[in-house]
């Protein structure tokens, strides 16, 4: 894991996709997507059936790796409203195991407004002055946590060009890459991402990298 300082609070990035928050003890991963591949199987595009089963599998090493006790999912949960009925049994199984386990807490997102069977489902919460959501909000005078653009760096190493999740900080806002199987990105110099960092002086991709904390400035505010 790497530590790194947001907001006042002390964070851990944990692989390349979760975000571990020591003193509350929690574990935020946001747009895990789940059932994404049964839904386009039901229209007509079949894709191997097994992206919840192996995007759970990457939560529970998550948890187990660093002793999380909450669990914040940023929206996006599932791919769809009717993703929680499409759960085959071996992942339901382990959701439901995994949030009886931890304090689990879906965060809307715009593919699943729907409760879900298991843990505690909200619109948006804060949390130790931090606003977890699951799309930045413009202009939010707070300091925010959210999902919703996957976001991926590309950076060129041994000659080519390589995309890699990351996460998209600026004075006050933080996004969190994809953490779900089946899950494509944006760039983090996407207009979009930066308009949604408002109000920033700068922002940065940040990736974990043999073991220390990499910056990578994608916007600046003119002088």
């Amino acid at each position: 894991m790497v530590l790194f300082s947001f907001a006042g609070e002390e964070f851990a990035l944990v692989g390349e996709r979760a975000l571990f928050w020591p003193r509350e003890r929690a574990l935020l991963v946001a747009d895990l997507h789940l059932e994404k591949a049964s839904f386009f199987a039901r229209h007509g595009q079949m894709l191997p059936p097994y992206d919840s089963r192996e995007t759970l599998e990457r939560v529970a090493a998550a948890i187990k790796r660093t002793g999380a006790r909450r669990v914040y999912c940023l929206g996006d949960n599932f791919h769809d409203i009717a993703g929680p009925d499409r759960l085959e049994a071996h992942a339901s199984g382990m959701l439901d195991a995994l949030s009886r386990a931890t304090d689990w807490v879906w965060i809307a997102g715009n593919h699943d407004q729907g409760r879900v069977p298991w843990g505690t489902a909200v619109d948006e919460l804060e949390l130790a002055g931090i606003v977890l959501r699951h799309h930045a909000k413009q202009g939010e005078d707070r300091a925010e946590m959210s999902g919703h653009f996957h976001p991926r760096l590309r950076v060129k190493a041994r000659g080519r060009m390589i995309a890699r999740p990351c996460w998209v900080s600026s004075e006050r806002k933080l996004i969190l890459p994809a953490f779900g199987t089946l899950t494509g990105g944006m760039d983090a110099s996407d207009p979009v991402i930066i308009s949604a960092m408002q109000p920033a002086k700068s922002v940065y991709a940040l990736l974990a990298a043999s073991g220390r904390l990499v910056q990578f400035p994608v916007w600046r505010k003119a002088a």
